[in-house]
């Protein structure tokens, strides 16, 4: 897909370094610290899981980068992360974006709404009943890209996390 001087791109392994340098970028926005060695082997084994699996096969989760041409040097400069799910009610496949994240010297130009509507895209083809995101409370600028593409906060159910050992 191309969304302007924007392409989105499923991640395959020659974009390994690239969706590692933008996963430590992510991590550290939310206060963790950087760990390539780490990072590497865990962006690796889930893009190479998906590498090479049609849309049409049975949904794995899966890593998509925007790239553009920045002063004649093309380069990642967001991801998106989604994993599928189902929704038991409607008996349907929905996809959950786990992850979202744009380089912040590029952000305001239009890279996470292009992210998004090719995430919608993607789960439209897949046949899925909807996309789920979830975002932290005090990210504001994200809440209102989420509610300006006609997103709609979940008032019904609340989420309860255990963290485990």
């Amino acid at each position: 897909m191309s969304d302007g001087n924007v392409s989105i791109q499923a991640a395959s392994s020659r974009d390994i370094s690239e969706l590692v340098r933008l996963f430590n970028a992510y991590r550290e926005f939310y206060g963790e610290a950087p760990d390539e060695a780490r990072a590497l082997e865990f962006i690796g084994n889930r893009v190479l899981t998906a590498s090479g699996q049609a849309e049409e096969q049975p949904p794995v989760p899966r890593y998509y980068l925007a790239w553009t041409d920045l002063n004649g040097d093309r380069r990642a400069v967001g991801f998106m992360h989604l994993i599928p799910s189902t929704n038991t009610l409607a008996m349907r496949l929905m996809w959950f974006l786990e992850d979202l994240f744009v380089d912040s010297s590029v952000r305001r130009r239009g890279i996470a709404a292009a992210l998004l509507r090719y995430a919608e895209d993607f789960a439209r083809r897949s046949g899925a009943e909807r996309l789920t995101l979830a975002t932290a409370h005090d990210n504001a600028a994200a809440q209102a890209l989420y509610r300006k593409l006609g997103y709609i906060r979940e008032e019904h159910f609340w989420y309860f996390h255990r963290l485990l050992d």
